[in-house]
């Protein structure tokens, strides 16, 4: 039992870098992606909307994102010689709201226009916090000097 304890343990010790924490970023920016350009797909197809606003959307929401990158609670922990932070609720109410809405709004024929900006939005909003949370960590690396080393070494 103290053995999986242990393991517990370390697997959450893991679980906090930011190694960790940016592939589930990253995976679920590309299944939210993924996601939405079926509905894009679709939509474009019914001349409710067009790849140049899902570009433009997009391209417009990244600086939002990115700076929401800021207010990710990040420290460098010099023991393991990693980089750790945690949960940003404003960040993660902020996209589900937007999900939400997008759902809702999206049930509303008149209203897909409106919905396809949203999705290309939380594209934009994640794509640019995800850039922004890795040059974020990034700093922290070079800043205490165990850049690209997220293994702790014995």
């Amino acid at each position: 039992m103290a053995k999986y304890l242990t393991l517990l343990k370390s697997f959450r010790g893991e679980m906090k870098k930011s190694r960790f924490k940016i592939w589930l970023r990253a995976f679920l920016f590309l299944q939210f992606s993924l996601l939405f350009s079926i509905y894009f797909f679709r939509d474009i197809g019914r001349g409710y909307f067009n790849w140049e606003w899902v570009a433009i959307v997009f391209a417009a929401f990244i600086p939002i994102g990115f700076l929401l990158s800021l207010i990710v609670p990040m420290k460098a922990e010099t023991e393991i010689q990693a980089v750790t932070f945690s949960l940003d609720r404003i960040y993660l109410f902020l996209i589900w709201f937007l999900v939400i809405a997008k759902l809702i709004i999206g049930r509303i024929l008149f209203f897909t226009p409106e919905a396809d900006f949203i999705m290309a939005a939380i594209i934009g909003i994640m794509f640019g916090r995800l850039g922004g949370i890795g040059l974020r960590v990034r700093h922290l690396k070079l800043k205490y000097g165990f850049a690209g080393t997220d293994i702790i070494r014995d």
